[in-house]
């Protein structure tokens, strides 16, 4: 008999232990840099190189790992358990994501988990058959659950040229103040819309001996989706903004370590693992670098509305 989704999350209402203080209720840039290694056009392959999307994997503290790609981040934390996967990245990248995993002496099959922080195809787009081979829940925003079933058409696939034809329904939805538990490691979820409406931002404690370090991810930050364009086009409501606004000040509440950027190009990530090659275990605790992050967001976001006030 299947378990129940309420069976296999085990909601916190409270995360006291994590915030500094009471989380609020929440209401309901993308910048194509991510995209370098992506065709120049439609109608070409998807990748014109796969190869040039490749970053080697490695471990970044503890058991949290990298095992993505440049164009899009992918994350495994080793529960003692079980693997949870942090998004899957494109389809046409899996093989060198399964490649990464496999380097680092884990399997696909030790997956029990592909958690994901919203609903694009940069980060969904590999689900599918993923979760095949490993036969691993899918999990997601619950308002993103239309976006990764392919129920709407909001996957950021046609604006890149590109066909989201890997849709999926997920196993579990999240909603905000939901904790995900398996093995060694509690998942915290927080709704964080504005990117897209299901966005989820995720933080845990990470094993570490003798330290209390706690890991932290923004679902999503870019512009791209939030300008009045692109709400317009897809009849999203412009109170988006104001919802992501919202985010950023609670997020802004809680303390992080080890900030994980979605993707490695937005904080440094190739700066931080020279570091560690270098003998710098502890070259992504950073405990400035959230709050900096929440910041430029913000920023970002400030300089888009102005834009727009202005009529750029």
């Amino acid at each position: 008999m299947q378990m129940s989704w309420r069976s296999r999350l085990q909601i916190a209402r409270s995360v006291r232990d994590l915030m500094t203080v009471q989380p609020e209720t929440v209401s309901r840039q993308f910048n194509n840099q991510h995209f370098s290694v992506l065709a120049a056009s439609r109608g070409k392959p998807m990748f014109q190189d796969i190869h040039a999307a490749y970053m080697p994997p490695f471990q970044i503290i503890g058991n949290l790992y990298f095992v993505g790609t440049k164009p899009a981040s992918v994350h495994l934390i080793d529960t003692g358990e079980g693997l949870v996967l942090l998004d899957s990245g494109y389809d046409a990248l899996l093989e060198l994501v399964l490649e990464n995993i496999h380097a680092l002496g884990f399997h696909e099959k030790q997956i029990r988990y592909i958690l994901h922080s919203h609903g694009h195809i940069d980060h969904i787009g590999a689900t599918k058959r993923l979760s095949a081979l490993s036969g691993a829940q899918t999990v997601i925003g619950r308002y993103d659950r239309d976006y990764a079933s392919g129920a709407r058409d909001l996957t950021y696939a046609r604006e890149l040229g590109l066909r989201y034809d890997t849709a999926f329904l997920p196993d579990l939805l999240l909603d905000d103040g939901d904790a995900l538990q398996l093995g060694n490691t509690k998942i915290f979820c927080l709704h964080t819309p504005g990117h897209t409406e299901g966005t989820m931002s995720y933080f845990f404690y990470l094993n570490v001996p003798n330290r209390e370090l706690i890991a932290g991810t923004h679902g999503g930050i870019g512009m791209n989706t939030m300008s009045r364009a692109f709400l317009q086009t897809y009849g999203l409501p412009l109170s988006l903004r104001d919802d992501f606004r919202k985010g950023l000040h609670r997020l802004r509440q809680i303390h992080v370590d080890v900030f994980i950027p979605n993707h490695q190009d937005q904080w440094n990530t190739t700066e931080r693992y020279q570091k560690k090659l270098a003998g710098d275990e502890d070259a992504f605790v950073d405990a400035a670098a959230w709050p900096a992050y929440l910041d430029m967001a913000e920023q970002r976001l400030n300089a888009l509305l102005e834009g727009e006030q202005n009529g750029l």
